[in-house]
């Protein structure tokens, strides 16, 4: 018998709901009780769509105001000491305190570190852990949304993120010590958390360990059976599930779940391929990842079907799911107005993943039934109809794929050359400063952007309008006296999508959002063919600024690995093939940008460290094509021209070499939450370009002093020569307001010039 469960499903709502009055809230315009009233019409929705799909197992606890893991620092009271928690149940504003800082009288203290999940584009909130750490079950939230689940008729499935992957994910404060070490004292209040939830009636328990599909050490793998033993027990009548996903399972580890006295386990047949060979003899009930949770195109369903038949061989119970929570996927096509009828036709969004799911347990458990037959009909038509579509195909992109060789991906001369060049061109100052990109992007401008798509502002118009919106961002840089400007990006919507409307190959959807992080949505672009530019998508704008000012401008470009890793992928061919195709369409606009006068142009990949397979033995394939794919890019311009880069949160430790072989002239990443521990590689790695550590949070309303920023700055004189460092935020700035911006670019410039001061 086939039953379907889900792994979890998103939360942002299917307008965005959640993000809308998350940021009502926090700016104080409704109170917490009708920010829980949305949230619990959200959870309500949800539960329904999950039953009318047939769902047999409905999740719960996957509903979050801001990020799970956030929520399990909360539920196990890991909150750290410097966010003055008082030990009762954990407060919104001790919660919200963490996520995004807090600037009052009673509490003045940055978020914590943030960083990306696995190998998505989803942001979660690192966990801080000491060697006296202490936990307690200090939150009623998986209770609670039970209990709400259960009043409306639901039995739900709660998931818990588990233990090993929680204190994994996480940070110590002392290198002499190890998150693992943590272990025996939070399993007693993981075991109280299950038992409660056996006792309030679940008879399905779901632990998250997507860790367990990483490679890992011994110590940890010897941990695994007598964990998931120690999480069994306390689950009294109640049934444990853990679930794995975004990669396959190691054989020792997969051995690890089977001997174990849990009862189920699911399996990422997507991502991890190789899970298929565990399933024909694993005794424990399986639930099967078969339809795609990252991506959004339709499934073959009579493969899947297939799959399902060959690889099941006994009367056990299986469960078919999606390959991972639906949390990166959006909500419902049939919200969708905008993508080519072609196109639609070949995709599914979270709440179709669903009907693929329901179709499939249906046609399993009565082959008998025509209108499945008939629904399976389609699928196949719809597939074959993608296959053979001739917007898919262009024969003069894959032709321009096969003249890369060494010339394609080599700058005329060496960093060390190229810097003396840039130091007599440019005569900029000791720590010069910078911003990476955008800045604030706010209602009026939103609001034009909305006008002129509907065809309500004429285009004049808006030339105007962002014309004037460009020129007075300049005027304040001036103000401020950053030493390399930016034009601010007004006309941009997006960093991926803006690029992805003015390439072949892309298409855009009007609903198609989901979740970064806390209200920060994105609306991926999608990939279905060969990829091309037609024409310059920069030029105008970085022309304009330019002629507005005596300083230097940067020309503002998205790298190929990050325009891939933020769309929707077309699966039919592989990923570096795709990366190609976009990383000379970018190389054609950046000749273009220095052949009109940009002497400085940056190339972002804040995604590069995110696509790294989680894998160690899949690296070195991934970084070799993603280095080329930069260097193809970018080494098209003049030793006179300044290449500049920038990369998001992320360990870059294992990857420093890779990093380096882009050979862009100046890197700049986030570094500020993790108050500059991110430099550390660059002690141990004498990274031979220049970098630009980031010295304030751009996630948070927060300003930091002078003296803040002018300390991180010190600390990382300690790991990079003085003479090679760049000042400037931490990423863009178009999720911040004016106000706040320009105190915190002030205080940054101010901290600069101390240091010029203080440094000679």
């Amino acid at each position: 018998m086939i039953k379907i469960s889900t792994i979890g499903y998103p939360r942002i709502g299917p307008k965005r709901e959640l993000k809308k009055v998350l940021e009502l809230f926090w700016k104080g315009e409704i109170s917490e009780n009708e920010l829980e009233k949305t949230a619990k019409e959200l959870r309500k929705q949800n539960w329904q769509v999950q039953k009318a799909n047939g769902v047999d197992l409905i999740s719960s606890n996957d509903f979050s105001f801001y990020d799970q893991v956030l929520d399990t620092i909360c539920l196990l009271g890991a909150i750290p000491k410097r966010y003055k928690w008082s030990k009762d149940k954990v407060s919104l504003k001790t919660y919200f305190a963490m996520a995004r800082g807090s600037q009052d009288k009673e509490l003045d203290v940055p978020a914590l570190e943030m960083t990306k999940w696995f190998d998505t584009n989803y942001h979660y909130l690192v966990p801080e852990f000491s060697a006296d750490q202490t936990f307690s079950l200090s939150s009623n939230k998986p209770f609670d949304e039970f209990n709400e689940a259960k009043s409306l008729g639901y039995i739900t499935k709660p998931i818990i993120l588990g233990p090993l992957s929680f204190l994994l994910l996480g940070k110590s404060n002392n290198q002499d010590f190890r998150t693992l070490d943590l272990l025996d004292k939070i399993l007693p209040i993981y075991k109280e958390i299950i038992g409660k939830l056996s006792d309030l009636g679940a008879e399905w328990i779901q632990i998250d360990e997507p860790i367990l599909v990483k490679d890992l050490d011994e110590e940890v793998v010897a941990r695994i059976t007598p964990t998931l033993n120690e999480l069994k027990k306390a689950s009294k009548n109640s049934k444990i599930l853990i679930a794995t996903y975004f990669e396959s399972l190691d054989e020792k580890i997969q051995k690890k779940l089977s001997i174990s006295d849990i009862d189920a386990i699911h399996l990422d047949l997507l991502r991890g391929v190789e899970n298929k060979n565990y399933i024909q003899n694993e005794k424990k009930i399986l639930s099967l990842g078969i339809i795609d949770g990252r991506n959004i195109w339709k499934s073959d369903l009579n493969q899947k079907i297939k799959v399902i038949q060959e690889s099941i061989k006994s009367e056990n119970e299986v469960f078919i799911s999606t390959s991972c929570s639906l949390l990166y996927c959006p909500y419902d096509l049939d919200l969708e107005k905008k993508i080519p009828n072609e196109i639609k036709r070949w995709l599914s969004f979270s709440k179709q993943k669903l009907n693929e799911l329901n179709l499939i347990k249906k046609f399993i458990n009565n082959k008998d039934d025509k209108n499945i037959s008939k629904e399976l009909e389609q699928n196949r038509l719809d597939i074959l109809d993608r296959q053979n579509s001739k917007l898919i195909h262009d024969s003069f992109v894959k032709k321009r794929l096969e003249t890369i060789d060494s010339s394609t991906t080599k700058r005329k001369s060496g960093y060390t050359q190229r810097s003396k060049i840039h130091k007599d061109i440019f005569k900029l100052p000791k720590f010069p400063t910078t911003t990476i990109g955008s800045f604030p992007q706010t209602l009026d401008v939103r609001q034009a952007r909305a006008k002129f798509k509907k065809g309500e502002l004429d285009e004049a118009s808006y030339e105007k309008f962002l014309k004037d919106k460009t020129i007075a961002a300049i005027k304040k840089q001036e103000e401020i006296d950053i030493d390399v400007i930016v034009h601010g990006e007004f006309e941009r919507n997006d960093m991926v999508e803006y690029f992805g409307e003015h390439l072949k190959g892309f298409t855009f959807s009007s609903s198609g959002w989901v979740q970064s992080y806390g209200s920060r949505c994105v609306k991926p672009p999608i990939i279905y063919g060969d990829i091309s530019r037609s024409k310059a998508m920069t030029i105008h704008w970085s022309k304009f600024a330019q002629e507005q000012t005596k300083k230097i401008v940067k020309g503002m470009l998205t790298g190929p690995i990050t325009i891939l890793q933020w769309s929707f992928v077309r699966d039919d061919q592989p990923r570096k093939n795709t990366t190609q195709e976009i990383a000379f369409a970018i190389r054609d606009e950046v000749k273009d940008l220095e052949q009109n006068g940009i002497k400085i142009i940056q190339i972002d990949e804040p995604a590069l460290r995110e696509g790294l397979p989680l894998k160690k033995g899949k690296w070195k394939n991934y970084l070799d094509w993603s280095v080329e794919c930069f260097k193809i890019a970018s080494s098209v311009v003049k030793d006179e021209t300044q290449i500049h880069t920038h990369m998001c949160y992320g360990e870059f430790d294992d990857i420093i070499e890779s990093i380096a072989a882009l050979d862009a002239d100046v890197i700049s990443i986030e570094t500020s939450r993790s108050r500059m521990e991110l430099l550390k590689t660059f002690e141990k790695f004498k990274y031979p370009n220049e970098i630009g550590p980031g010295v304030f949070d751009i996630h948070s309303p927060r300003v930091p002093s002078i003296e803040e920023m002018t300390n991180l700055l010190m600390k990382a004189t300690k790991n990079v020569d003085s003479e090679k460092i760049w000042v400037n935020p931490d990423c863009g700035l178009k999720t911040r307001g004016w106000p706040e911006t320009i105190s915190a670019l002030q205080n940054m410039v101010l901290a600069a010039k101390n240091l010029r001061k203080s440094s000679g």
